[in-house]
């Protein structure tokens, strides 16, 4: 059953009557893309503008799905399906599409509250209901697809992790816009209030961020702070100097999305959220359970979720459906009502 979530909601609907093709500027350059199509499942009606329209000014939040090889068993084994139950990488990966195929089909899981999901390479590989799942998820739900390209972490060196090389990554972002994906997220990690380490990882992201850009894709920057970190208030500070001055320095039209520790200090991320060219900024939960990870976000004004562990928390393969759309719903209702307050 859902929540009743009270008269003043209203439905929005982003489906497009705009041209079938668009101009977007970047760095100096026209890039004319054409909405991307698929020979699994039918052309999507809506332009790069309209997505990027909602996830600027529509209320929700994005959903992360997108846990990669490294952090599968873990949540498969929240989900309550063990490692004696599947035998291999093939029969893991089918297994968590089954898992992620579950949720975005519940009808819990709407546009009206989820602004966006980030997709596993695997999962946008795949399909949902006979269709690619990027093109599923905007056709059918309204949300926004995103993929996460970054290839894991390098050991800690001056107290963060930096981004594994990511070869081929020109041929992934055009496999992922052909297959309906409107941006992508990549992942750092942040140890220690170490400044040498934090810009490096500031650098590299930005880095890569433009390169992403000259795709026509919109990236979401995610150097995390670990919620471990021994001074983390001293690092966001670090972090947020950094972001601020890369920001700074993108050309007008490279715009760029950030998904952030929730931090020490509430707001210390507004003015990232107001900058010019970002789009968006979210939060992780880091490790923060639900109802932890929603208290620090109402605190910050302007910020919105964007979940994991946090959002599928206490749902597992052997509910009913009934039970898994109710325990789905009450977790978007309650991350939703935190991203709004």
């Amino acid at each position: 059953m859902l929540s009743k979530r009270g008269p003043e909601r209203q439905r929005y609907d982003y489906r497009t009557e705009a041209p079938q093709l668009h101009r977007f500027q970047i760095s100096g350059e026209s890039i004319l893309n054409s909405p991307p199509t698929s020979t699994r499942g039918p052309r999507l009606v809506s332009t790069f503008e309209d997505q990027l329209e909602k996830i600027r000014s529509a209320p929700g939040f994005i959903a992360a799905l997108d846990q990669s090889g490294g952090s599968t068993p873990r949540a498969l084994a929240s989900y309550g399906i063990g490692e004696d139950e599947w035998s291999g990488e093939d029969e893991m990966f089918h297994a968590v599409h089954a898992m992620r195929t579950r949720i975005v089909t519940m009808p819990a899981f709407d546009g009206d509250r989820i602004l966006g999901a980030i997709l596993f390479e695997g999962t946008m590989d795949r399909d949902v209901e006979e269709r690619p799942t990027g093109t599923y998820l905007w056709a059918t739900k309204q949300v926004v697809p995103f993929l996460k390209i970054d290839k894991g972490l390098a050991p800690v060196e001056n107290g963060v992790q930096v981004m594994k090389p990511m070869p081929n990554l020109d041929a992934t972002l055009e496999r992922a816009r052909t297959l309906g994906i409107f941006g992508t997220k990549m992942r750092s990690v942040v140890k220690e209030a170490n400044a040498e380490g934090i810009q490096a990882i500031v650098d590299q992201q930005f880095e890569v961020a433009k390169q992403i850009v000259r795709h026509g894709l919109v990236p979401i920057l995610e150097p995390e702070v670990d919620i471990h970190c021994p001074d983390k208030a001293k690092a966001e500070k670090l972090l947020f100097d950094g972001l601020i001055a890369g920001l700074d320095a993108l050309a007008d039209d490279q715009k760029v999305m950030l998904k952030l520790t929730l931090p020490e200090v509430d707001g210390l991320y507004t003015p990232c959220i107001e900058h010019p060219n970002v789009v968006k900024v979210v939060a992780l939960s880091g490790g923060y359970s639900r109802d932890e990870a929603n208290a620090r976000l109402s605190r910050q004004p302007k910020l919105v979720a964007s979940f994991s562990r946090a959002l599928v928390e206490g749902l597992s393969a052997q509910q009913s459906d009934k039970d898994f759309n109710a325990g789905l719903d009450t977790a978007i209702e309650s991350i939703f009502q935190a991203s709004m307050t």
